[in-house]
């Protein structure tokens, strides 16, 4: 587990497009050009990790698979590939690009005997993201109920699972600051290291996550913030080393 927080700044594919959605509604877009110069920019401002989200793929609407190889292809740092991998076809095209690890979602609740086998074959390049309401998980890119949180992380604790990407959807890009509370709960039932996604707005929400890193918060996720420039990932990555 890392002593720092590490920052992964989010590319989110619609279309061909770079985007964020507000609390991960389709239809609720908002549009930031090409995906690969946004992924460029993001390894030249200095950071280590990209969370690469498939957004059409996790709506079941089509993929953008190439132009994610694309990405990975292009960049020199590590890459958390994400959305709509859910078979061993999907999964195998996904680590076929490169990229360091895969974020398995509506998969570990609907397929959970499929999730086992791949967390016992792929060890720590499968991370499972974990869609909270409340104490409820989001499936199906967050349009159906998946079950109980806890429930869910005890089988996935019990299965091997090496991290979880943890994103509350009622804060996610609504620039309203991460739910703290729902970190710690997780931290508190897992010795896995959890990443932060959703909410993150200003970088006393990065000072905040920081403070968790000791709880088992290894890393955030950051999105429309950087896109809305609320903050730079510049300034974010000095926060975050400058505390290591």
């Amino acid at each position: 587990m890392s002593d720092y927080l590490q920052l992964l700044p989010a590319v989110d594919i619609t279309e061909g497009r770079a985007v964020q959605l507000a609390q991960g509604v389709a239809g609720s877009e908002r549009v930031y050009g090409d995906p690969v110069a946004a992924a460029r920019r993001w390894q030249d401002a200095g950071a280590e990790w990209l969370h690469l989200v498939d957004l059409d793929a996790a709506f079941g609407r089509g993929t953008n698979r190439e132009l994610q190889a694309e990405i990975v292809g292009a960049l020199d740092i590590d890459v958390e590939m994400s959305g709509g991998i859910r078979d061993d076809e999907s999964l195998a095209a996904a680590l076929a690009t490169g990229c360091r690890r895969v974020n398995i979602g509506t998969a570990a609740l609907e397929q959970p005997e499929w999730c086992a086998k791949v967390i016992a074959e792929h060890g720590d390049r499968i991370a499972i993201g974990l869609d909270v309401r409340g104490r409820t998980l989001a499936a199906r890119g967050w349009t159906r109920d998946g079950g109980d949180l806890y429930d869910v992380l005890a089988r996935l604790d019990a299965e091997g699972c090496a991290r979880y990407v943890v994103t509350d959807v009622n804060k996610d890009g609504m620039l309203q600051g991460p739910n703290l509370q729902l970190l710690r709960d997780v931290c508190a039932v897992t010795d896995r290291p959890v990443i932060a996604s959703g909410g993150v707005t200003e970088l006393a929400d990065i000072e905040a996550l920081m403070a968790l890193v000791p709880e088992g918060v290894e890393g955030a996720i950051a999105g429309t913030a950087l896109y809305e420039g609320r903050f730079t990932l510049e300034d974010a990555l000095a926060l975050t080393k400058g505390a290591s």
